[in-house]
Formats: structure tokens, sequence, C-alpha cells
């Protein structure tokens, strides 16, 4: 080789693999939770909302710790040290995850008890510890704790017949330390209060004799104050609280036989899982948490000891007790799609209009509901085939499916029994439908269904016509008041088809069949995108403009990284809207310079799937119900439909895409350091947030 010929490092083609191009899935999700403690923090945003939003960021804590946190736990256990694409070992993910959540969880405490407690008793809203009571507040206090609690709490002494109880999954408790003896001449020094979880964990207080109509104990408060009812003779030298945290993952063989009965005999199980978190009051002294800890085989770093309750989840019920709409979000119409009247048929409407998109939840759900109950009653419905995921209590969806079912309709429901923490309503949904003569199958053993289909089969002047719904978002008539997504609602022949082959799948045998217009995880969505992301890169080598614009929830899987990455190489330009986990590194130099990675967040859950390519003018635009991670791909059975419609497809386009980059206000951008920044309006722009923006264009 001619002198001075060799590349030099920054010529040479880069490893895309190198773990320096990657985040580490754990602590981008507890970056995540931090942009949600941020929205908790923005004076913007109205007072009650802020106190929401500091009640999701620990809800979401509480189940990082129960299922990505316990995993870690488990490598750890199992001697694994297998480096993820970031790097990183197990114990160096821990290490790492311990000292980012404990900023977090000091963070949350000192929002709660520095800004959030003040500003609420600026407004009338007042939480009032034990030392603020007056003396016909503890005299109703304690007439509430004789009346209300000390009937149903049951103290258990430590000692060799009273051994340290089963502690369930997230449950207030309180460990005592005691002087004395009690009636049987017992001499123990310990012993434990556990809360049931019927008991509220805020408490309102008279208005007669608050300083307000909000006024509220803590029931921790409560038990502290009057914890020396429940051991007459006894002298108490402390009362502390705890809550430990489980592994709250079920783990069910594929192979059974019923994989109902399984989970069924799982779930009581799931509260008693291995330990991977204790939670202490920070006045709790060493000798009691170290005791804890030994009981709850727990190391320092899994140790967090909190200024004031151990679960501040449970102050969600004060945004619903308090009758405040100043201090909450505006209430806001979802408006109908055009032309749709509620009182005619909607097969009729979907025919006049080919295609029909909503947008949830600017637009109602209302016309899904219709379209079941409709279908259940309609003399031409042959059959209703649905997948269920996730459909919350008291559902107008599964009344409509029963209805069909009772009404002689061939009604087949498929049903994630998997369905992480809506195992038990899930099990009941499939008994119900059984109960009612609807067919129930629980998807493919070792794939979750998470697709999001209905297909209602007509016989119309003797031809068999299908319509279909397909979602991005489960069939929850609540979760689409509060998550963005989009359904469509359609007659069109081979999307029919398609849908129908995919039933055939999931309730039958059979090889994989190709579908026409569907990409389907496991077998061609992987594969359908990667073909289109290197398609862009293509288009961009012949200099031909290439443009690759993504919105998920998150993106994690290494494999399609490293496609996006050449992509970026051969210059085409990448916008990823990604809510959650990220685990792509944008902005590095010869490796993703051309990728924009950006996080948009508010008032709503951002839950929507579009993949947009531009494939030299001749654009495509699916929306999905699959995020790209690994699951998702490839151990999950998903539905991704195109939007072929022109006026549909520029509908999604400038209220996904357009809307979404334009935010300045709600979003933030990911940087090369693997840090997000928020982003503020300059003194000269408007502000823009995209939700808002929405309301305003549908309203």
């Amino acid at each position: 080789m001619a002198k001075g010929s060799e590349k030099t490092p920054l010529e040479r083609e880069p490893d895309l693999n190198d773990p320096e191009y990657f985040i580490n899935r754990e602590l981008s999700l507890l970056m995540f939770n931090r942009r949600v403690l941020e929205l908790a923090q923005d004076a913007d945003v109205p007072l009650l909302e802020r106190l929401r939003y500091l009640c999701i960021s620990c809800a979401n804590l509480d189940e990082f710790f129960e299922v990505r946190v316990a995993s870690v736990q488990q490598q750890l256990k199992l001697n694994i040290t297998t480096r993820d694409p970031a790097g990183l070992t197990p114990i160096e993910q821990m290490e790492q995850i311990s000292a980012q959540a404990h900023a977090l969880v000091h963070d949350q405490y000192e929002l709660f008890n520095k800004v959030l407690v003040p500003a609420l008793q600026a407004d009338e809203i007042h939480f009032l510890r034990r030392s603020q009571w007056n003396e016909e507040q503890a005299a109703w206090v304690k007439g509430y704790f004789r009346r209300e609690l000390l009937p149903v709490l049951t103290p258990l002494g430590l000692d060799p017949a009273h051994p340290f109880p089963r502690i369930q999954n997230k449950s207030l408790n309180f460990i005592i330390k005691l002087e004395g003896r009690d009636a049987f001449g017992r001499e123990s020094d310990m012993a434990v209060v556990q809360a049931p979880r019927a008991l509220p964990r805020i408490i309102r207080m008279p208005e007669e004799i608050s300083p307000s109509r909000d006024t509220f104990v803590f029931l921790s408060s409560v038990i502290h104050a009057h914890v020396d009812d429940m051991f007459p003779g006894m002298q108490v030298l402390g009362c502390y609280q705890f809550r430990v945290t489980r592994n709250s993952d079920l783990f069910v063989e594929e192979d059974v036989d019923d994989l109902l009965s399984a989970l069924q005999g799982e779930l009581p199980i799931r509260n008693y899982g291995d330990s991977v978190r204790l939670e202490v009051a920070d006045v709790c002294p060493p000798e009691i948490y170290r005791l804890l800890m030994e009981k709850f085989k727990l190391e320092e770093r899994d140790l967090y000891q909190v200024n004031g309750p151990v679960n501040l989840h449970r102050l969600m019920a004060v945004v619903g007790l308090v009758d405040r709409n100043e201090l909450k979000f505006a209430p806001f119409t979802q408006k109908l799609p055009p032309g749709y009247n509620p009182d005619k048929s909607i097969f009729d409407y979907i025919d006049q209009n080919k295609q029909v998109l909503l947008h949830h939840p600017f637009q109602s759900f209302e016309p899904v509901i219709q379209f079941l109950k409709q279908a259940a009653t309609h003399p031409d419905t042959v059959a209703i085939k649905m997948t269920l995921y996730r459909t919350g209590p008291d559902s107008p969806i599964v009344d409509a499916l029963v209805a069909a079912a009772k009404a002689g309709k061939e009604v087949t429901a498929v049903i994630e029994l998997r369905a992480r923490f809506d195992e038990a309503a899930n099990i009941a949904v499939a008994t119900r439908l059984q109960d009612a003569g609807a067919y129930v199958a629980y998807g493919v053993v070792g794939y979750k269904t998470h697709a999001k289909l209905t297909l209602v089969v007509m016989r119309q002047r003797r031809r068999v016509k299908r319509y279909v719904h397909l979602g991005t978002g489960n069939y929850h008539s609540g979760t689409a008041k509060a998550y963005t997504d989009y359904g469509l609602m359609t007659g069109d022949r081979v999307l029919g088809d398609d849908v129908h082959r995919l039933f055939m799948q999931l309730t039958g045998l059979g090889k994989a069949v190709n579908l026409k217009k569907l990409l389907q995880a496991p077998f061609t969505l992987y594969d359908g995108m990667v073909a289109r992301i290197r398609r862009e890169a293509d288009h961009a080598r012949e200099g031909k403009r290439a443009l690759i614009r993504l919105k998920m929830n998150s993106l994690v899987e290494p494999g399609i990284i490293v496609e996006l990455y050449k992509a970026s190489r051969a210059g085409v330009k990448i916008e990823l809207i990604v809510r959650g986990v990220c685990c792509l590194r944008p902005g590095v130099k010869g490796v993703s310079e051309n990728i924009h990675v950006r996080s948009v967040m508010g008032r709503f859950l951002e839950h929507t799937r579009v993949f947009y390519f531009l494939n030299g003018g001749s654009e495509e635009l699916f929306c999905s119900s699959a995020d790209w991670m690994p699951r998702n791909f490839f151990r999950r059975v998903e539905a991704c439909f195109p939007i072929e419609d022109r006026q549909l497809k520029r509908r999604i386009i400038r209220e996904t895409f357009t809307t979404y980059l334009r935010d300045n206000s709600q979003a933030w951008v990911l940087r090369p350091t693997k840090k997000y920044k928020r982003l503020k309006p300059s003194a000269k722009a408007p502000r823009r947030a995209a939700q808002e923006m929405l309301l305003e264009m549908f309203s």
C-alpha cells in the first residue's frame, strides 16, 4: 500500500454494533420516568395535574422494579455476566440503575414536600401531619382509628411462635419496637402491623373541623398516632412504615394443558415473588432497616429511605376527590368523524367513505363501540372475530360480543391472558364470553397476541362482505380517552381477506401464508421494515431525496437500530418520535448524524405507532400495534397495516409528524451525549405543544 493511503481512524468503517452507539434499555426507561417527573415539576401545568404526574412517575417506578430490575437481579443470581448491546454487565447495570433510581426518588419527595404540598396548601388543599392536629382534629382521628381501623388491623408480635409474616408486594406495613411484657409474660421487642389494601391511604377530614373542605390525613399518620392502642401495657419505642417491592413477572410454562387454569394458579403467587426493593421512613434506625433487609435478602443498594408516605402513588386518589376544575386540565369534548350519525348504520357510513380513520382521544371511541354493537344485532352478521389484550372492567366491547353470541352469531375472541397486570381481568372476560357461547382462544403457544383486530363477516345478497377495524391501541374505552391511538375501519376486500387469514392462523393450524397488505409479526414485519429502510438508503446513494419518519413508544431492537445507522450513513434523513425507551444514540458523527430523536409527552399518553417512508415520492405509511422491540418483532403476534388513501395519508402525516416535530414546549430532544434536553420556545417563537395543537385542530 502506498505511503499515506491507509485510512485514518475517522475514515475507517465504524463497527455499528459497537456498544458506544447504544443506550442501555433500563437506563433509558429511567430517563423516561425522569421526563414524567419533569412534567410534575412544570409550573405551567395545572396544580392537581402536577400531583397526578408525580403519582404516575411513582407508579412507573414501581413497575420498573417489579419487572425490569427483577430481571436484572435474576441475572445476578444466576451469575450471568453477558453484556447488553450497550456493553454493560448485569452488575454494572444494577449499579447505574441504583444510582439513578435513588436520585429520582429523592427528587420525587423533594418535589412533594417542598413544592407541591405548600402550593396545594396555598390553594386550600391540606395534608395535615400529626404535629399539626389541634385537639378537635386529634379527637376525630382517634375516633376514626377506633371505629374504622382497629377492628381490621392485626398486630403480629415477633417471637419463636410468631415468625416474621409474609409481606405482600407493595403493601403498607409498620415495624414497631416495643419494651415490656405482655399478658402471657412474653418479652418480644418487635411487632409488625400490616395495613389491609382495602383501607384508604388518604382520609378526608370533616370540613367543620378543618381549615378547608379539602383537608386530608395520611393513613400512616393515623396508625402512627395510635399504635399504642394495639399494644396495651407495652411501651412503644418506635413505629416505622415500610414497603417491599417484589418480582411480579408471572412464569407460566408455555406447554401447559390449560393456560387459563395455570394463570389462575400463578396469580396469587405474584404478591410473594422475590424481593427487589425496600422502602422505609427516613427516620427508621439502622438496626431496624438492616433487620428488614436481612429478612427480605436485599442489599444496601436496594434500600430507599423516604421523607413521607412510602407509596406516593396512592396520592392519585386526591386528584379525583378534589372537585377543583381550575386546578385541572380544561375539559374537552371528543369529536365524531365528519358526517357520522350514531343513529344510522355505521356499515353504510364505512361503505360511503371507503376508509374511516379515528384519532383518539381527540376523536371519540364511540364509533368503534357502535361497530361492535350494530354488528351484534345486524341481521346480515354471520360472524365476529376479535383480539382482546386489555379491555377494562364493564367493557361495552365485551357487552357487545356477549350480546352477539347470545343472538346466535358466531363469535370468536382471541384473548391474551398474559397481558401483564391484566391477567385476572382477562380471565374474567374469557369466562364471561365462554358462558355466553362464544369461542375463546388464548392465541398461540410461545407468542403473545398483541395485534388489535376486529373482523365482522356479513352475508349480503348471496355474497360475503367483510368489515375490519385495525388499531394501534387496545379495545379499552377508558384508555381511548387518555391514550393517543389510531383506528381504521374499512370494508376493503384485500384487508378483510388478510385479517381473515390472520385469524385462521391464531385459532387454527397450518403454515404461515403471505398476506397481501398487512405486515405481520413474527413473520413479515421485521423483514418488511428492514427492506424499506434499505430502500431509502439505496435512494440516498442514488442522489434522491430519502426520508424516514417513525413514531413509536420504544425503540430497542439492535438489528434494526444498525439498519437505521446504515441508512443515516448513506444520507437518509431520519426523524424519530419515541416516547419512552430509545436505545439508539443519535447525532454521532459518521454513524447517526442524520438521525434526530425526540420524545413528546403531555396530557395524554402517546401511544400511536406510525411508520413513514418517502420511497422516491411514492410514499408508504403504516400504522401498527407494534413497537420496535425484540419481543414485538419475534415473540408476539402483531399487525401493521398500510394507509393507502391519499387524503388519510396526508392527514396522518400532518397530525403525527408535522405537528409533533414542531413541538417546542413538551418535547425532549435526545442528544449525542445520551441525555435528553427539554425544548423551550425562544423569545420570538410562539409556544407550540403538539397535543394542544391537536385539541385545537379537532375543536
